[in-house]
Protein backbone atom coordinates (compact mmCIF):
# COMPACT_ATOMS: atom_id res chain seq x y z
CA UNK A 1 0.00 0.00 0.00
CA UNK A 2 0.90 3.19 -0.84
CA UNK A 3 1.94 5.55 2.29
CA UNK A 4 0.10 7.71 4.06
CA UNK A 5 0.51 11.47 4.87
CA UNK A 6 -0.19 13.41 7.73
CA UNK A 7 -4.18 14.69 7.17
CA UNK A 8 -4.58 18.45 6.12
CA UNK A 9 -7.04 20.30 6.89
CA UNK A 10 -9.79 19.69 4.08
CA UNK A 11 -9.06 15.84 4.23
CA UNK A 12 -9.60 16.11 8.01
CA UNK A 13 -13.51 17.70 6.99
CA UNK A 14 -13.97 14.97 4.67
CA UNK A 15 -12.85 12.28 6.85
CA UNK A 16 -15.25 13.47 9.62
CA UNK A 17 -17.83 13.41 6.87
CA UNK A 18 -16.97 9.90 6.23
CA UNK A 19 -17.42 9.14 9.58
CA UNK A 20 -20.80 10.68 10.23
CA UNK A 21 -21.79 8.67 7.11
CA UNK A 22 -20.46 5.33 8.72
CA UNK A 23 -22.42 5.95 11.84
CA UNK A 24 -26.01 6.50 9.67
CA UNK A 25 -25.31 3.40 7.33
CA UNK A 26 -23.87 0.81 9.95
CA UNK A 27 -24.55 -1.66 12.89
CA UNK A 28 -23.13 0.58 16.54
CA UNK A 29 -20.53 -2.21 16.50
CA UNK A 30 -19.66 -1.99 12.69
CA UNK A 31 -19.30 1.93 13.31
CA UNK A 32 -17.57 1.72 16.18
CA UNK A 33 -14.45 -0.12 14.58
CA UNK A 34 -14.48 1.73 11.17
CA UNK A 35 -14.39 5.01 13.20
CA UNK A 36 -11.43 4.25 15.16
CA UNK A 37 -9.74 2.67 11.80
CA UNK A 38 -10.37 6.23 10.46
CA UNK A 39 -8.80 7.87 13.60
CA UNK A 40 -5.48 6.09 13.97
CA UNK A 41 -5.27 5.76 9.96
CA UNK A 42 -3.17 8.54 8.69
CA UNK A 43 -5.97 9.46 5.56
CA UNK A 44 -4.38 9.90 2.49
CA UNK A 45 -7.75 10.81 0.78
CA UNK A 46 -11.29 10.97 0.75
CA UNK A 47 -11.83 8.40 -1.94
CA UNK A 48 -9.44 5.60 -0.18
CA UNK A 49 -12.04 6.60 3.08
CA UNK A 50 -15.43 6.22 1.28
CA UNK A 51 -13.97 2.79 -0.97
CA UNK A 52 -13.06 1.13 2.59
CA UNK A 53 -16.49 2.32 4.21
CA UNK A 54 -19.02 1.68 1.57
CA UNK A 55 -17.18 -2.29 1.07
CA UNK A 56 -18.10 -2.59 4.92
CA UNK A 57 -21.34 -0.95 5.33
CA UNK A 58 -22.40 -3.11 2.51
CA UNK A 59 -21.01 -6.13 4.36
CA UNK A 60 -22.79 -5.25 7.70
CA UNK A 61 -26.30 -4.75 5.90
CA UNK A 62 -25.91 -8.44 4.29
CA UNK A 63 -24.74 -10.13 7.48
CA UNK A 64 -28.54 -8.85 9.08
CA UNK A 65 -30.80 -11.45 8.68
CA UNK A 66 -34.80 -10.78 7.20
CA UNK A 67 -37.46 -11.01 10.36
CA UNK A 68 -39.89 -13.13 8.96
CA UNK A 69 -43.35 -13.96 11.21
CA UNK A 70 -44.69 -16.96 10.46
CA UNK A 71 -48.01 -17.94 12.56
CA UNK A 72 -49.22 -21.69 13.12
CA UNK A 73 -52.41 -21.48 13.45
CA UNK A 74 -54.21 -24.39 14.31
CA UNK A 75 -55.62 -26.42 17.22
CA UNK A 76 -54.40 -28.56 19.97
CA UNK A 77 -51.69 -30.13 17.75
CA UNK A 78 -50.08 -26.59 17.17
CA UNK A 79 -50.62 -25.60 20.87
CA UNK A 80 -48.89 -28.04 22.73
CA UNK A 81 -51.43 -29.82 24.08
CA UNK A 82 -49.84 -31.13 27.48
CA UNK A 83 -46.53 -30.48 26.79
CA UNK A 84 -44.46 -28.44 28.46
CA UNK A 85 -42.96 -25.01 27.81
CA UNK A 86 -40.80 -25.40 24.33
CA UNK A 87 -41.84 -28.65 22.98
CA UNK A 88 -44.66 -27.39 21.02
CA UNK A 89 -44.81 -27.87 17.34
CA UNK A 90 -44.31 -23.62 16.56
CA UNK A 91 -41.36 -23.81 19.40
CA UNK A 92 -39.84 -27.07 17.68
CA UNK A 93 -39.86 -25.71 14.35
CA UNK A 94 -38.26 -22.35 15.36
CA UNK A 95 -35.72 -23.89 17.02
CA UNK A 96 -35.33 -26.38 13.83
CA UNK A 97 -35.00 -23.71 11.66
CA UNK A 98 -32.89 -20.89 14.32
CA UNK A 99 -29.29 -21.92 12.52
CA UNK A 100 -30.03 -22.13 9.26
CA UNK A 101 -32.78 -19.21 9.19
CA UNK A 102 -32.14 -16.65 12.36
CA UNK A 103 -34.62 -14.01 11.18
CA UNK A 104 -37.44 -16.54 11.71
CA UNK A 105 -39.65 -16.23 14.30
CA UNK A 106 -42.92 -18.68 14.40
CA UNK A 107 -45.97 -17.67 16.41
CA UNK A 108 -48.16 -20.20 18.68
CA UNK A 109 -51.72 -19.57 17.72
CA UNK A 110 -52.89 -22.74 18.56
CA UNK A 111 -56.66 -23.50 20.43
CA UNK A 112 -57.29 -26.57 21.72
CA UNK A 113 -60.83 -27.57 20.68
CA UNK A 114 -60.48 -25.16 18.05
CA UNK A 115 -62.74 -26.23 14.59
CA UNK A 116 -62.18 -24.79 11.37
CA UNK A 117 -65.36 -22.56 12.06
CA UNK A 118 -64.06 -21.14 14.97
CA UNK A 119 -60.77 -20.71 13.44
CA UNK A 120 -62.35 -18.30 10.99
CA UNK A 121 -64.25 -16.45 13.70
CA UNK A 122 -61.02 -15.56 15.64
CA UNK A 123 -58.43 -14.98 12.69
CA UNK A 124 -58.89 -11.64 12.37
CA UNK A 125 -57.92 -10.83 15.33
CA UNK A 126 -55.16 -13.19 16.21
CA UNK A 127 -52.98 -12.49 13.31
CA UNK A 128 -52.58 -9.37 13.47
CA UNK A 129 -51.11 -6.79 10.33
CA UNK A 130 -47.20 -7.56 10.37
CA UNK A 131 -47.80 -11.80 9.69
CA UNK A 132 -45.55 -13.40 6.81
CA UNK A 133 -46.58 -16.47 6.55
CA UNK A 134 -48.96 -19.05 8.07
CA UNK A 135 -49.28 -22.47 8.79
CA UNK A 136 -52.70 -23.65 8.49
CA UNK A 137 -53.45 -26.54 10.76
CA UNK A 138 -57.62 -27.42 11.19
CA UNK A 139 -60.05 -30.11 10.80
CA UNK A 140 -58.82 -32.64 13.17
CA UNK A 141 -61.85 -31.21 15.57
CA UNK A 142 -63.80 -31.36 12.82
CA UNK A 143 -63.94 -35.06 11.64
CA UNK A 144 -63.79 -35.86 15.48
CA UNK A 145 -67.55 -34.85 15.72
CA UNK A 146 -68.44 -35.59 12.65
CA UNK A 147 -69.33 -32.62 10.59
CA UNK A 148 -70.18 -32.39 7.50
CA UNK A 149 -67.30 -32.27 5.13
CA UNK A 150 -68.80 -29.04 3.41
CA UNK A 151 -68.56 -27.15 5.98
CA UNK A 152 -65.18 -27.49 6.62
CA UNK A 153 -64.30 -27.22 3.18
CA UNK A 154 -66.30 -23.75 3.34
CA UNK A 155 -64.73 -22.62 6.67
CA UNK A 156 -61.31 -23.00 4.97
CA UNK A 157 -61.97 -21.58 2.09
CA UNK A 158 -62.87 -18.71 3.61
CA UNK A 159 -59.94 -18.89 6.04
CA UNK A 160 -57.32 -18.74 2.76
CA UNK A 161 -59.51 -16.18 0.75
CA UNK A 162 -58.57 -13.46 4.03
CA UNK A 163 -55.00 -14.42 3.97
CA UNK A 164 -54.72 -13.75 0.58
CA UNK A 165 -55.89 -10.28 0.91
CA UNK A 166 -53.63 -10.02 3.38
CA UNK A 167 -50.69 -11.09 0.64
CA UNK A 168 -50.28 -13.89 3.28
CA UNK A 169 -48.06 -17.01 2.22
CA UNK A 170 -49.34 -20.42 3.38
CA UNK A 171 -48.80 -23.84 4.03
CA UNK A 172 -51.53 -26.31 4.50
CA UNK A 173 -51.47 -29.16 7.10
CA UNK A 174 -54.06 -31.57 6.22
CA UNK A 175 -55.78 -33.75 8.30
CA UNK A 176 -56.85 -37.82 7.90
CA UNK A 177 -60.92 -38.62 9.01
CA UNK A 178 -60.66 -41.70 11.86
CA UNK A 179 -60.98 -44.91 10.31
CA UNK A 180 -64.33 -45.30 12.47
CA UNK A 181 -66.37 -42.48 10.23
CA UNK A 182 -66.46 -44.82 7.64
CA UNK A 183 -65.38 -44.78 3.72
CA UNK A 184 -67.27 -42.07 2.27
CA UNK A 185 -66.68 -39.91 5.02
CA UNK A 186 -62.95 -40.15 4.65
CA UNK A 187 -63.10 -39.94 1.07
CA UNK A 188 -65.04 -36.61 1.28
CA UNK A 189 -62.99 -35.18 4.19
CA UNK A 190 -59.54 -36.33 3.46
CA UNK A 191 -59.68 -34.67 -0.11
CA UNK A 192 -60.27 -30.91 1.53
CA UNK A 193 -57.16 -30.11 2.03
CA UNK A 194 -55.53 -30.98 -1.49
CA UNK A 195 -58.26 -29.30 -3.49
CA UNK A 196 -57.71 -26.08 -1.77
CA UNK A 197 -54.12 -25.85 -1.73
CA UNK A 198 -54.74 -26.29 -5.75
CA UNK A 199 -57.63 -23.91 -5.70
CA UNK A 200 -55.32 -21.07 -3.59
CA UNK A 201 -51.82 -21.48 -4.77
CA UNK A 202 -50.97 -23.34 -1.42
CA UNK A 203 -47.39 -25.55 -0.55
CA UNK A 204 -49.73 -28.81 1.06
CA UNK A 205 -48.08 -31.07 3.45
CA UNK A 206 -50.88 -33.71 2.85
CA UNK A 207 -51.00 -35.07 7.06
CA UNK A 208 -50.22 -33.34 9.69
CA UNK A 209 -49.37 -36.65 11.71
CA UNK A 210 -47.68 -38.45 9.10
CA UNK A 211 -45.11 -41.07 11.05
CA UNK A 212 -46.82 -40.22 14.37
CA UNK A 213 -50.59 -41.19 14.26
CA UNK A 214 -50.95 -44.53 15.78
CA UNK A 215 -47.76 -44.92 16.73
CA UNK A 216 -47.88 -45.50 20.71
CA UNK A 217 -44.66 -44.41 21.45
CA UNK A 218 -45.04 -40.68 19.56
CA UNK A 219 -48.25 -40.07 21.34
CA UNK A 220 -50.04 -39.33 24.91
CA UNK A 221 -52.06 -41.94 26.77
CA UNK A 222 -54.93 -40.03 24.19
CA UNK A 223 -53.47 -41.80 21.32
CA UNK A 224 -54.36 -38.62 19.94
CA UNK A 225 -52.11 -35.67 20.99
CA UNK A 226 -48.25 -36.03 20.06
CA UNK A 227 -45.55 -36.21 22.49
CA UNK A 228 -42.49 -33.93 22.75
CA UNK A 229 -40.63 -37.02 20.59
CA UNK A 230 -43.92 -36.73 18.15
CA UNK A 231 -43.70 -33.30 17.39
CA UNK A 232 -39.52 -33.59 16.60
CA UNK A 233 -40.98 -36.46 13.61
CA UNK A 234 -43.54 -33.68 12.44
CA UNK A 235 -41.11 -30.97 12.74
CA UNK A 236 -38.66 -33.27 11.06
CA UNK A 237 -40.81 -33.74 7.98
CA UNK A 238 -42.45 -30.90 7.12
CA UNK A 239 -39.31 -28.27 7.84
CA UNK A 240 -38.34 -28.99 3.67
CA UNK A 241 -42.15 -27.38 2.81
CA UNK A 242 -41.27 -24.85 5.76
CA UNK A 243 -38.09 -23.39 3.80
CA UNK A 244 -40.05 -23.44 0.85
CA UNK A 245 -42.54 -21.35 2.64
CA UNK A 246 -39.94 -19.23 3.58
CA UNK A 247 -38.33 -18.69 0.07
CA UNK A 248 -41.62 -17.63 -1.09
CA UNK A 249 -41.86 -14.96 1.65
CA UNK A 250 -38.45 -13.79 0.73
CA UNK A 251 -39.11 -13.48 -3.12
CA UNK A 252 -42.08 -11.69 -2.13
CA UNK A 253 -40.30 -9.17 0.36
CA UNK A 254 -37.65 -8.73 -2.66
CA UNK A 255 -40.50 -8.31 -5.62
Amino acid sequence: MMGLRAVGPRHADAANIAVKWAQNCMTDRLYARIAGTITLMKVHNLLFVAVLLAGLATAGRAATPETIRIVAFGDSLVAGYQLPAGASFPAQLEASLAADYPGVTVINAGVSGDTTKAGLARLDWTLGDDVDAVILELGANDALRGLPPESTEKALDTILQKLAERDVEVLIAGMRAPPNLGADYATAFDAIFSRLAERHGALLYPFFLDGVAADPALNLPDGMHPTAEGVAVIVDKIRPLVEELIARVRERQSG
